[in-house]
């Protein structure tokens, strides 16, 4: 069977965490698994396939600012992104001159593609988003983006195809219609599953974001928790974190759970208050929540775009970490609906193996 190469960027757990079910899917079809990654992914896919074969390999820091400056640092930090990507691609050639690889699998990583080796990048974001004042620098980052696609065999979107039911509105739509040729839309690819367990949790608050972003969060939402009636666990997402007070007798506080606890508490729970990155919203929609608040890190224009398209489509309600009312906001997210029902991950990592990856590795 194939060898397959399969390297997540290490900007949070998200593309490590949604990697999961496609490494699953190659090991249980007999493939050989090689994990190249750094830092947290690099953990989170040890802990998960500790069968796996592992490689240093590391990336590039994240150009995340404590605040609304993150458009301006992240333009001051391109510069280094390329001379990143040129560190990057060497790394990759000493890689590959030691083993021999039928596929490569890129999560946002765009130096780790090969001209001998089939590579295909997965990302939900054909589309950067920016604030309109500045749209041709979202249309230059959109034709880059293009570019820098052409170097990978396929793009792997894991998004539902444009229309009623895409998680990531234009994030993942292409700009031309001869791009679709190049995309594959795998549909949600989550970790999360669907359990058949009672909602008996009243509210889970999954603190998360980079720092300095995730402390201010977690500061401004427990102190507002005695205002909401109900059972209350909260996630701070930090395995060395300090202990933390409880604001009241009903709100259980937890520095870090494994997997398995956190897919229970999901779907134990009625109302979800969480930020808006991508990973979590497909874990969302794999366990059908129909209510929540999102808080989006401020400055992350992916997260803030994704809270306004779902309060727009009417699925879920969202507040400025500025503007936090978190009483008034579970009470005026009771109308909306959740995300729409859409195929699930086992499904989808199921076709996407047939119709692509089986192409390349038997």
């Amino acid at each position: 069977m194939g060898s397959v190469l399969v390297s997540p960027l290490n900007w949070g757990l998200g593309h490590a965490t949604r990697d999961i079910p496609v490494i699953h899917e190659l090991k249980r079809r007999g493939h050989d698994v090689t994990i190249a990654a750094c830092g947290n992914a690099l953990s989170a896919l040890k802990r998960e396939f500790p069968d796996c074969r592992f490689i240093e390999f590391p990336d590039y820091p994240a150009p995340y600012s404590s605040g609304s400056l993150f458009l301006p640092k992240f333009c001051a930090y391109l510069p280094f992104l390329v001379r990143a990507l040129a560190a990057e691609r060497r790394a990759l050639q000493r890689i590959l001159a030691q083993d021999h690889y039928d596929l490569i699998i890129s999560d946002n990583r765009l130096g780790v593609y090969s001209d001998q080796i089939p590579s295909l990048f997965i990302t939900h974001q054909i589309h950067f988003h920016f604030p309109a004042v500045i749209w041709p620098v979202e249309l230059f980052a959109l034709l880059l983006n293009r570019m820098l696609h052409t170097k990978f065999d396929r793009v792997i979107v894991p998004d539902n195809p444009p229309g009623p039911c895409s998680l990531a509105g234009k994030l993942s739509r292409p700009l031309l219609p001869s791009t679709f040729r190049h995309i594959y839309f795998a549909g949600i690819l989550a970790t999360a599953r669907k359990q058949d367990a009672s909602e008996d949790l009243d509210y889970l608050c999954i603190i998360s974001g980079p720092e300095p972003q995730r402390t201010v969060f977690e500061q401004t939402l427990l102190p507002q928790l005695p205002e909401i009636p109900g059972t209350k666990v909260v996630l701070l997402g930090s395995p060395t974190h300090r202990s933390v007070a409880s604001p009241d007798p009903h709100t259980t506080i937890k520095s870090y759970v494994d997997t398995e606890e956190k897919i229970t508490l999901l779907n134990r729970a009625r109302f979800i208050i969480c930020r808006s990155g991508y990973t979590t919203m497909m874990e969302l929609a794999e366990v059908q929540k129909r209510r929540g608040l999102f808080v989006p890190t401020p400055g992350q224009t992916e997260q803030e775009y994704l809270s306004a398209y779902y309060r727009k489509n009417g699925w879920f309600l969202s507040q400025s970490q500025y503007h936090i009312d978190l009483a008034g906001g579970v009470a005026a997210a009771q109308p909306f609906s959740g995300f729409p029902a859409m195929p699930s991950t086992t499904e989808n990592v199921r076709r996407l193996y047939e119709v692509v990856l089986a192409g390349y590795v038997e």
